[in-house]
């Protein structure tokens, strides 16, 4: 069996769990072909990223005149198909966001994929994200490519999901991936119940230069760090206002922003409106390296998002013995127990996130390591990237026959069993 991954962008800075599930199962022996729509090789740093991007196709680099002619030779060799295909693609494109237009040069794309697909002999395409990726996926499986599944992050997937067809990729596929329970729940608001035996929670997971990190001590220096893409949906502009009223309380500290994106210039005009130059540093896009430095030097990460799916970055600090500051949003309390292993606030509350902020700032090392290490244990349990690929691998590998969720379950605890019998012979 050969797979076939598809993303939007890949690889992405924020797309490292991608690249960790595809290791993970090319460690098992299951070869996988990497496929982005878009590539966006201006943000990469990491070195693993800039590995990756060798290893991937970029559909669009083909260029307008090569999706044109992809287009029309699957016309002209697949007539039934195309116009099953042309049909859905005017079905799904008249309800969307996008409009038809966009969703013809996704048509246009599928064919490009059909004749990539048919060349490398793939037998099975999974997509990343219910969103163009899956579109196309979908498309491609119509002109008679491969058989498709998808992995459903959120929160656009659940915000859009009659715009974005959502009901009708899950029926077409041959299996659906959540990223928590709370994922899974949302993909049961918009499917029958007959498609429910194929929805999956598979979690992101982390490899060991996150599992296997050498423990550091929690720093007595009164610094928090912030890991993510700059924007409405994170909450940092929040998270400034909150900054402002603990230098107001006269609390020494120091917040790090490790990231980039379009709030950027807002954030810094809050910043300096609030007089926090000297208490808050913007480091930019950082190497997965340099971020774990950054999480290092602080006491705790403070996340206060609005909107999510399961952020992989907080699995990531809590793996390297942070506590973590979050809210109560979608997955993130399946990870983070308030008071355990960190702090959860209402979304939106400038109140409760300074309260929380303080209480991590002020709290005694031995305390903010015990949860650290609560932390460590709950992600090594759940955000194994080896186990969690070997039940996406076991997903592939059901064939005409899916597994219903209790199965997978069974399975996957079996083969973890294996896999760590075979680690100590």
């Amino acid at each position: 069996m050969k797979i076939a991954f598809l993303v939007h962008y890949y690889p992405k800075v924020s797309h490292s769990f991608i690249r960790r599930e595809i290791a993970a199962l090319e460690a098992m022996g299951i070869p996988v072909a990497r496929f982005s729509i878009r590539s966006c090789p201006g943000e990469l740093v990491d070195p693993a990223d800039l590995l990756e991007l060798e290893k991937t196709r970029t559909v669009l680099d083909v260029g307008a005149i090569r999706l044109f002619l992809s287009l029309l030779r699957v016309a002209l060799t697949k007539p039934i198909r195309f116009m099953q295909a042309l049909w859905l693609t005017f079905k799904i494109g008249w309800g969307s966001d996008r409009g038809i237009l966009r969703n013809l040069v996704y048509l246009a794309e599928a064919c490009v994929l059909l004749g990539w697909f048919s060349d490398l002999e793939i037998s099975h395409l999974h997509a990343h994200f219910g969103i163009n990726p899956t579109a196309v996926a979908m498309l491609c499986h119509v002109l008679g490519g491969p058989s498709y599944s998808f992995t459903v992050h959120g929160p656009k997937e659940f915000d859009s999901a009659t715009s974005l067809a959502l009901p009708e990729k899950i029926n077409r596929s041959a299996f659906v991936v959540a990223i928590s329970s709370f994922g899974k729940s949302q993909l049961y608001r918009w499917c029958d119940r007959d498609q429910w035996s194929k929805i999956h929670v598979v979690h992101c997971g982390l490899d060991k230069t996150f599992l296997n990190a050498v423990y550091q001590p929690i720093p007595d220096k009164p610094q928090l760090v912030c890991v993510g893409r700059l924007c409405e949906q994170k909450g940092q502009l929040l998270l400034v206002e909150a900054a402002g009223q603990l230098a107001a309380q006269g609390l020494d500290f120091k917040l790090v922003l490790v990231g980039d994106g379009p709030l950027r210039s807002q954030i810094e005009i809050s910043i300096a409106r609030l007089g926090l130059e000297d208490k808050i540093e913007i480091t930019g896009w950082a190497s997965n390296s340099e971020v774990q430095q950054h999480i290092f030097a602080s006491r705790a990460m403070v996340l206060p998002s609005f909107a999510e799916g399961l952020p992989v970055v907080i699995m990531e600090v809590l793996a390297l013995g942070r506590p973590v500051i979050s809210t109560y949003v979608a997955g993130i309390p399946e990870l983070v127990e308030p008071g355990v292993c960190g702090w959860l606030v209402a979304p939106g509350s400038v109140e409760a996130l300074t309260t929380a902020m303080r209480m991590a700032l002020e709290s005694p090392v031995a305390e903010l390591e015990q949860m650290g290490k609560i932390g460590i244990e709950r992600v090594a349990k759940q955000h194994d990237a080896t186990q969690e690929a070997r039940k996406l691998a076991m997903l592939f590998n059901s064939g005409d026959r899916p597994l219903r969720s209790e199965e997978l379950q069974i399975r996957s605890q079996e083969s973890n069993r294996l896999g760590l019998i075979e680690k100590v012979y």
